[in-house]
């Protein structure tokens, strides 16, 4: 693994280093991937916590509804402001910006309901500027053979913080009181730690933007590729990897807000449905591990990403035939499936693009109007239970939208000339 180091002056004879003792690049790599770990561990912990929480703490559909729909719709819209915060101060100052203001979101949610709303919004533009920054990041600090895995760490250390932080609610709930705000505190903690484990990276930020030049990010001749205008097999790719991000996500989300709600009615009891929650997260970090590393390594990603469409598929059948029979499988299951979709996006960004301000652009773009496509979904899941008075009507949506996700895919997948 690569990362780089600042500048130091060469040690003479006088002042050997001891033997044995850890290198500048290996102390350096070290506090890199340190930090690059805990950022990824926090940054879906807060949306993890309203499904377990939402069956115990009263939070009315209405209430669990807006919440689903603030995430993905805040992403969306404000995921163009990554590209703006990458030009005007790099990589690692924006990722260092977007945990400072994670960690107030999370501090404002455990104020009260207006506080909870707010404070999702606060955390969902932080998440929109390191969703589109991470993958830039892992292509511009660590070596090429590295990218797979890197995403691969990404996704694994999100779904784990995030699932522990999910288990811990409900208990935490109990402990404290039946208050939840208490229990939406947890947040706190692992925000605080991205922030700590990022901020050392401000100094290669500095040495970074001296040599590119002040205030720009780049440097001209990667200004000058971006700027070359894209073909139609251009536009082609930016469509599919949006609309296969969309799709990916839009189930991704819907399932996060109503997996407890759709077991729960199925005869699974409430404190059980939360633990459901949990493994269905903990089944997005193996999914989101596992699928990078081995997408990475071929030219060719059609072949992971049908299979990301053919695990969802059979989770969200076994929900629709017998959702109360296996919950723990259909939820790993989906969560493995919806995880690797999840994740093999970053690896698309990183593949297809031509540059770092390529992959940026292209991951500002996939994710604004895959985020605003997704944003529909928790709503469009509420509305059709309400209607039908079962979930079988939403179940079927949501295959839908998956096989639309494996169509979408076919351009996005394969490293076209």
């Amino acid at each position: 693994m690569s990362a780089p180091t600042p500048a130091v002056r060469p040690a003479g004879p006088s002042a050997p280093r001891p033997t044995g003792a850890p290198s500048r690049t290996t102390l350096s790599a070290a506090v890199l991937v340190t930090g690059f770990v805990l950022l990824s561990l926090n940054t879906r912990v807060a949306f993890g916590q309203l499904g377990p929480l939402a069956p115990v703490a009263g939070f009315g559909t209405g209430a669990v509804t807006l919440l689903g729909l603030i995430p993905p719709l805040c992403m969306g819209v404000f995921a163009p402001l990554a590209s703006v915060v990458r030009r005007r101060f790099g990589e690692e100052r924006g990722l260092f910006g977007a945990s400072v203001l994670l960690l107030a979101g999370a501090v404002v949610r455990m104020l009260g309901l207006p506080g909870l709303f707010t404070g999702t919004v606060l955390v969902s533009i932080a998440t929109a500027v390191v969703n589109v920054l991470v993958p830039v990041f892992v292509r511009s600090r660590f070596s090429h053979r590295r990218v797979g895995v890197m995403m691969g760490v990404y996704a694994l250390s999100m779904g784990a913080g995030s699932a522990l932080v999910a288990a811990l609610t409900v208990p935490v709930w109990q402990a404290g009181g039946h208050s939840w705000e208490l229990a939406i505190g947890l947040a706190v903690i692992p925000a605080a730690l991205a922030a700590v484990g990022i901020a050392p990276q401000l100094g290669q930020a500095h040495g970074r933007r001296t040599a590119r030049g002040p205030g720009t990010g780049t440097g001209p001749r990667e200004a000058r590729a971006a700027r070359v205008p894209a073909g139609a097999g251009g536009r082609g790719l930016v469509w599919s990897l949006t609309a296969f991000f969309g799709f990916q996500t839009l189930l991704f989300y819907t399932t996060l807000a109503w997996l407890p709600a759709i077991l729960v009615d199925a005869g699974v009891a409430e404190s059980a449905a939360g633990g459901m929650q949990s493994l269905f997260i903990l089944g997005v970090a193996a999914g989101g591990f596992l699928l990078p590393v081995l997408a990475a390594a071929r030219t060719d990603q059609r072949p992971h990403l049908l299979a990301v469409v053919l695990v969802c598929a059979l989770g969200y059948a076994g929900l629709l035939a017998a959702p109360g029979a296996a919950p723990a499988l259909w939820a790993v299951v989906l969560g493995g499936g919806l995880g690797g979709g999840q994740a093999v996006a970053g690896v698309l960004y990183v593949k297809r693009g031509r540059d770092h301000e390529h992959v940026a652009a292209l991951s500002a773009v996939a994710q604004t109007g895959g985020y605003l496509l997704a944003a529909t979904g928790p709503a469009a899941a509420s509305v059709l239970h309400a209607a039908t008075g079962a979930w079988t009507g939403p179940l079927l949506a949501l295959l839908g939208a998956l096989a639309l996700s494996l169509v979408a895919s076919l351009r996005a997948g394969h490293d076209k000339p």
